[in-house]
């Protein structure tokens, strides 16, 4: 009983002090990014988008949370030696494995690390919490690449977010799969707004329509709103891009991707929200759904 109430007390002051350090920093955007299905360019998304919002003065992390397919390292052109696994363990601090990319964003490579999220002990947990806690002084926001699909970890990323950006293509099945997460979204009442970005389109019109009966459809049946945030014109540049293993916003400037991702990032800025919560509380809700 001594070591429980002893522990309790330790417990209870950490949380009192980083209350205190959030409370004097200007709180962070958490954004998760997602999609209802895989192949529908989710990571170029969130690298790219990462990239454009950097350029228009905005402090940027971006986390690789796809426990499958982490390869937002891949897309950057970067090879990380270390990740998330090293900071639990604490072989290594958040700042000796943050990876710099482009235009000064910063990279967190999530690899395993975030798999036993739900299976660390108090000690490891801390250590986690106060090293993502030195994010709240290096971003103004975070963009979470999460893997596709409906997972219970997925999820959790979503609920544990300020916002969700859901990414889809023109296809029927990519479609249904993105209006299954906005369902379960609104079932869990998790978020009452989420953001729709169509991607591979012809151009405008193709995606305005298609955003269109996303926000009908969602407005009549799930009394959720679905701000259409912007599309991404299919490009062949984006094709080479990743060939390459550059983010396209970078090797291709004047492409019309790029220039398609830089109105998304400027309508991001431009939304009304309500106050963020923060890298810290985030992480702690986090673990908390995945102990669930």
């Amino acid at each position: 009983m001594p070591d429980q109430a002893e522990r309790l007390r330790q417990l209870t002051l950490a949380s009192a002090v980083r209350q205190r350090v959030v409370k004097q920093r200007k709180i962070p955007r958490v954004i998760t990014v997602t999609s209802g299905k895989g192949g529908v360019g989710k990571t170029n998304l969130a690298v790219n988008l990462g990239i454009a919002l950097s350029r228009l003065g905005q402090r940027v992390v971006v986390m690789d949370a796809d426990l499958g397919l982490a390869n937002v390292d891949i897309i950057m052109g970067i090879v990380p030696m270390h990740s998330l696994s090293d900071v639990v363990r604490g072989t290594k601090t958040l700042e000796e494995i943050l990876i710099s990319g482009p235009d000064g964003v910063k990279v967190i490579p999530g690899g395993s690390g975030l798999a036993d999220l739900a299976n660390l002990s108090y000690e490891q947990r801390d250590r986690l919490l106060d090293g993502l806690l030195s994010l709240e002084t290096m971003a103004e926001i975070m963009l979470i690449d999460c893997s596709a699909g409906l997972s219970r970890t997925v999820l959790s990323f979503i609920s544990a977010a300020d916002e969700v950006i859901v990414i889809t293509t023109p296809e029927p099945t990519a479609i249904t799969d993105a209006y299954g997460i906005i369902k379960v979204v609104t079932k869990y009442k998790i978020h009452d707004r989420v953001s729709l970005v169509v991607n591979q389109v012809r151009d405008h019109r193709e995606a305005s329509e298609i955003a269109g009966r996303f926000a009908d459809v969602s407005r009549k049946f799930l009394q959720v709103d679905v701000n259409f945030l912007g599309e991404i014109c299919s490009d062949q540049q984006v094709v080479r891009a990743v060939k390459l293993q550059q983010p396209f916003i970078t090797l291709f400037p004047r492409a019309r991707a790029t220039q398609d991702v830089e109105s998304i990032a400027g309508r991001l800025l431009g939304l009304t929200l309500a106050k963020p919560r923060g890298v810290g509380e985030f992480l702690s809700k986090l673990s908390r759904l995945l102990e669930k």
